[in-house]
C-alpha cells in the first residue's frame, strides 16, 4: 500500500510572459505549493469558478492577454474568495484601485519575496502561524 501525499496548498499564477510565469511557478513549487498557470485573466476566472475553493494564493500581473487586467481579475477573485491572498504586480505605477486586502508589488521584485510569501502562507495553513500574507 502506498503512502498518500500530504495535501499541498494551491497557488494560481496569472502571467502572460512565459519566462516570468515559469520562474514564479518554480519558486512556489519549491515552497511546497501546487501551481496552476494561466496566461489570461479569463482563464484564471474559469479556474476560480471551478477549482477556486482550493486556491489559497493568486499572483497576477496587471497587463495580461485578453480583455481583463490583473487588477480587474483581483476584484473578481476576491468576490469568489474574499479570504484569497492576492498579489498584483506591475513594472508601471498602479492606476487602478486594488480590492481590499490585495497587495501590490512593483517590478522588479526579488525572488526571495515570493519564497517568503509562500513560506508565510504555508506556515499559516499548517497551523503553526495565524498571520495572513
Amino acid at each position: 500500500m502506498g503512502q498518500s501525499r500530504p495535501c499541498r496548498a494551491k497557488a494560481l499564477v496569472v502571467e502572460d510572459d512565459p519566462m516570468q510565469r515559469e520562474m514564479i511557478g518554480l519558486l512556489l513549487e519549491e515552497s511546497d505549493f501546487d501551481v496552476i498557470f494561466c496566461a489570461s485573466a479569463e482563464a484564471a476566472e474559469l479556474v476560480l469558478r471551478g477549482d477556486g475553493d482550493t486556491v489559497v494564493l493568486m499572483m497576477t500581473d496587471v497587463e495580461l492577454a485578453g480583455n481583463m487586467t490583473g487588477v480587474e481579475l483581483a476584484h473578481v477573485a476576491k468576490r469568489y474568495r474574499p479570504d484569497l491572498d492576492v498579489i498584483v504586480t506591475s513594472g508601471r505605477p498602479l492606476r487602478q484601485r486594488r480590492p481590499d486586502g490585495a497587495l501590490f508589488w512593483s517590478k522588479p521584485w526579488a525572488p526571495l519575496d515570493v519564497i517568503r510569501l509562500a513560506e508565510t502562507k504555508a506556515s499559516a495553513l499548517s497551523g503553526r502561524g495565524s498571520r495572513s500574507v
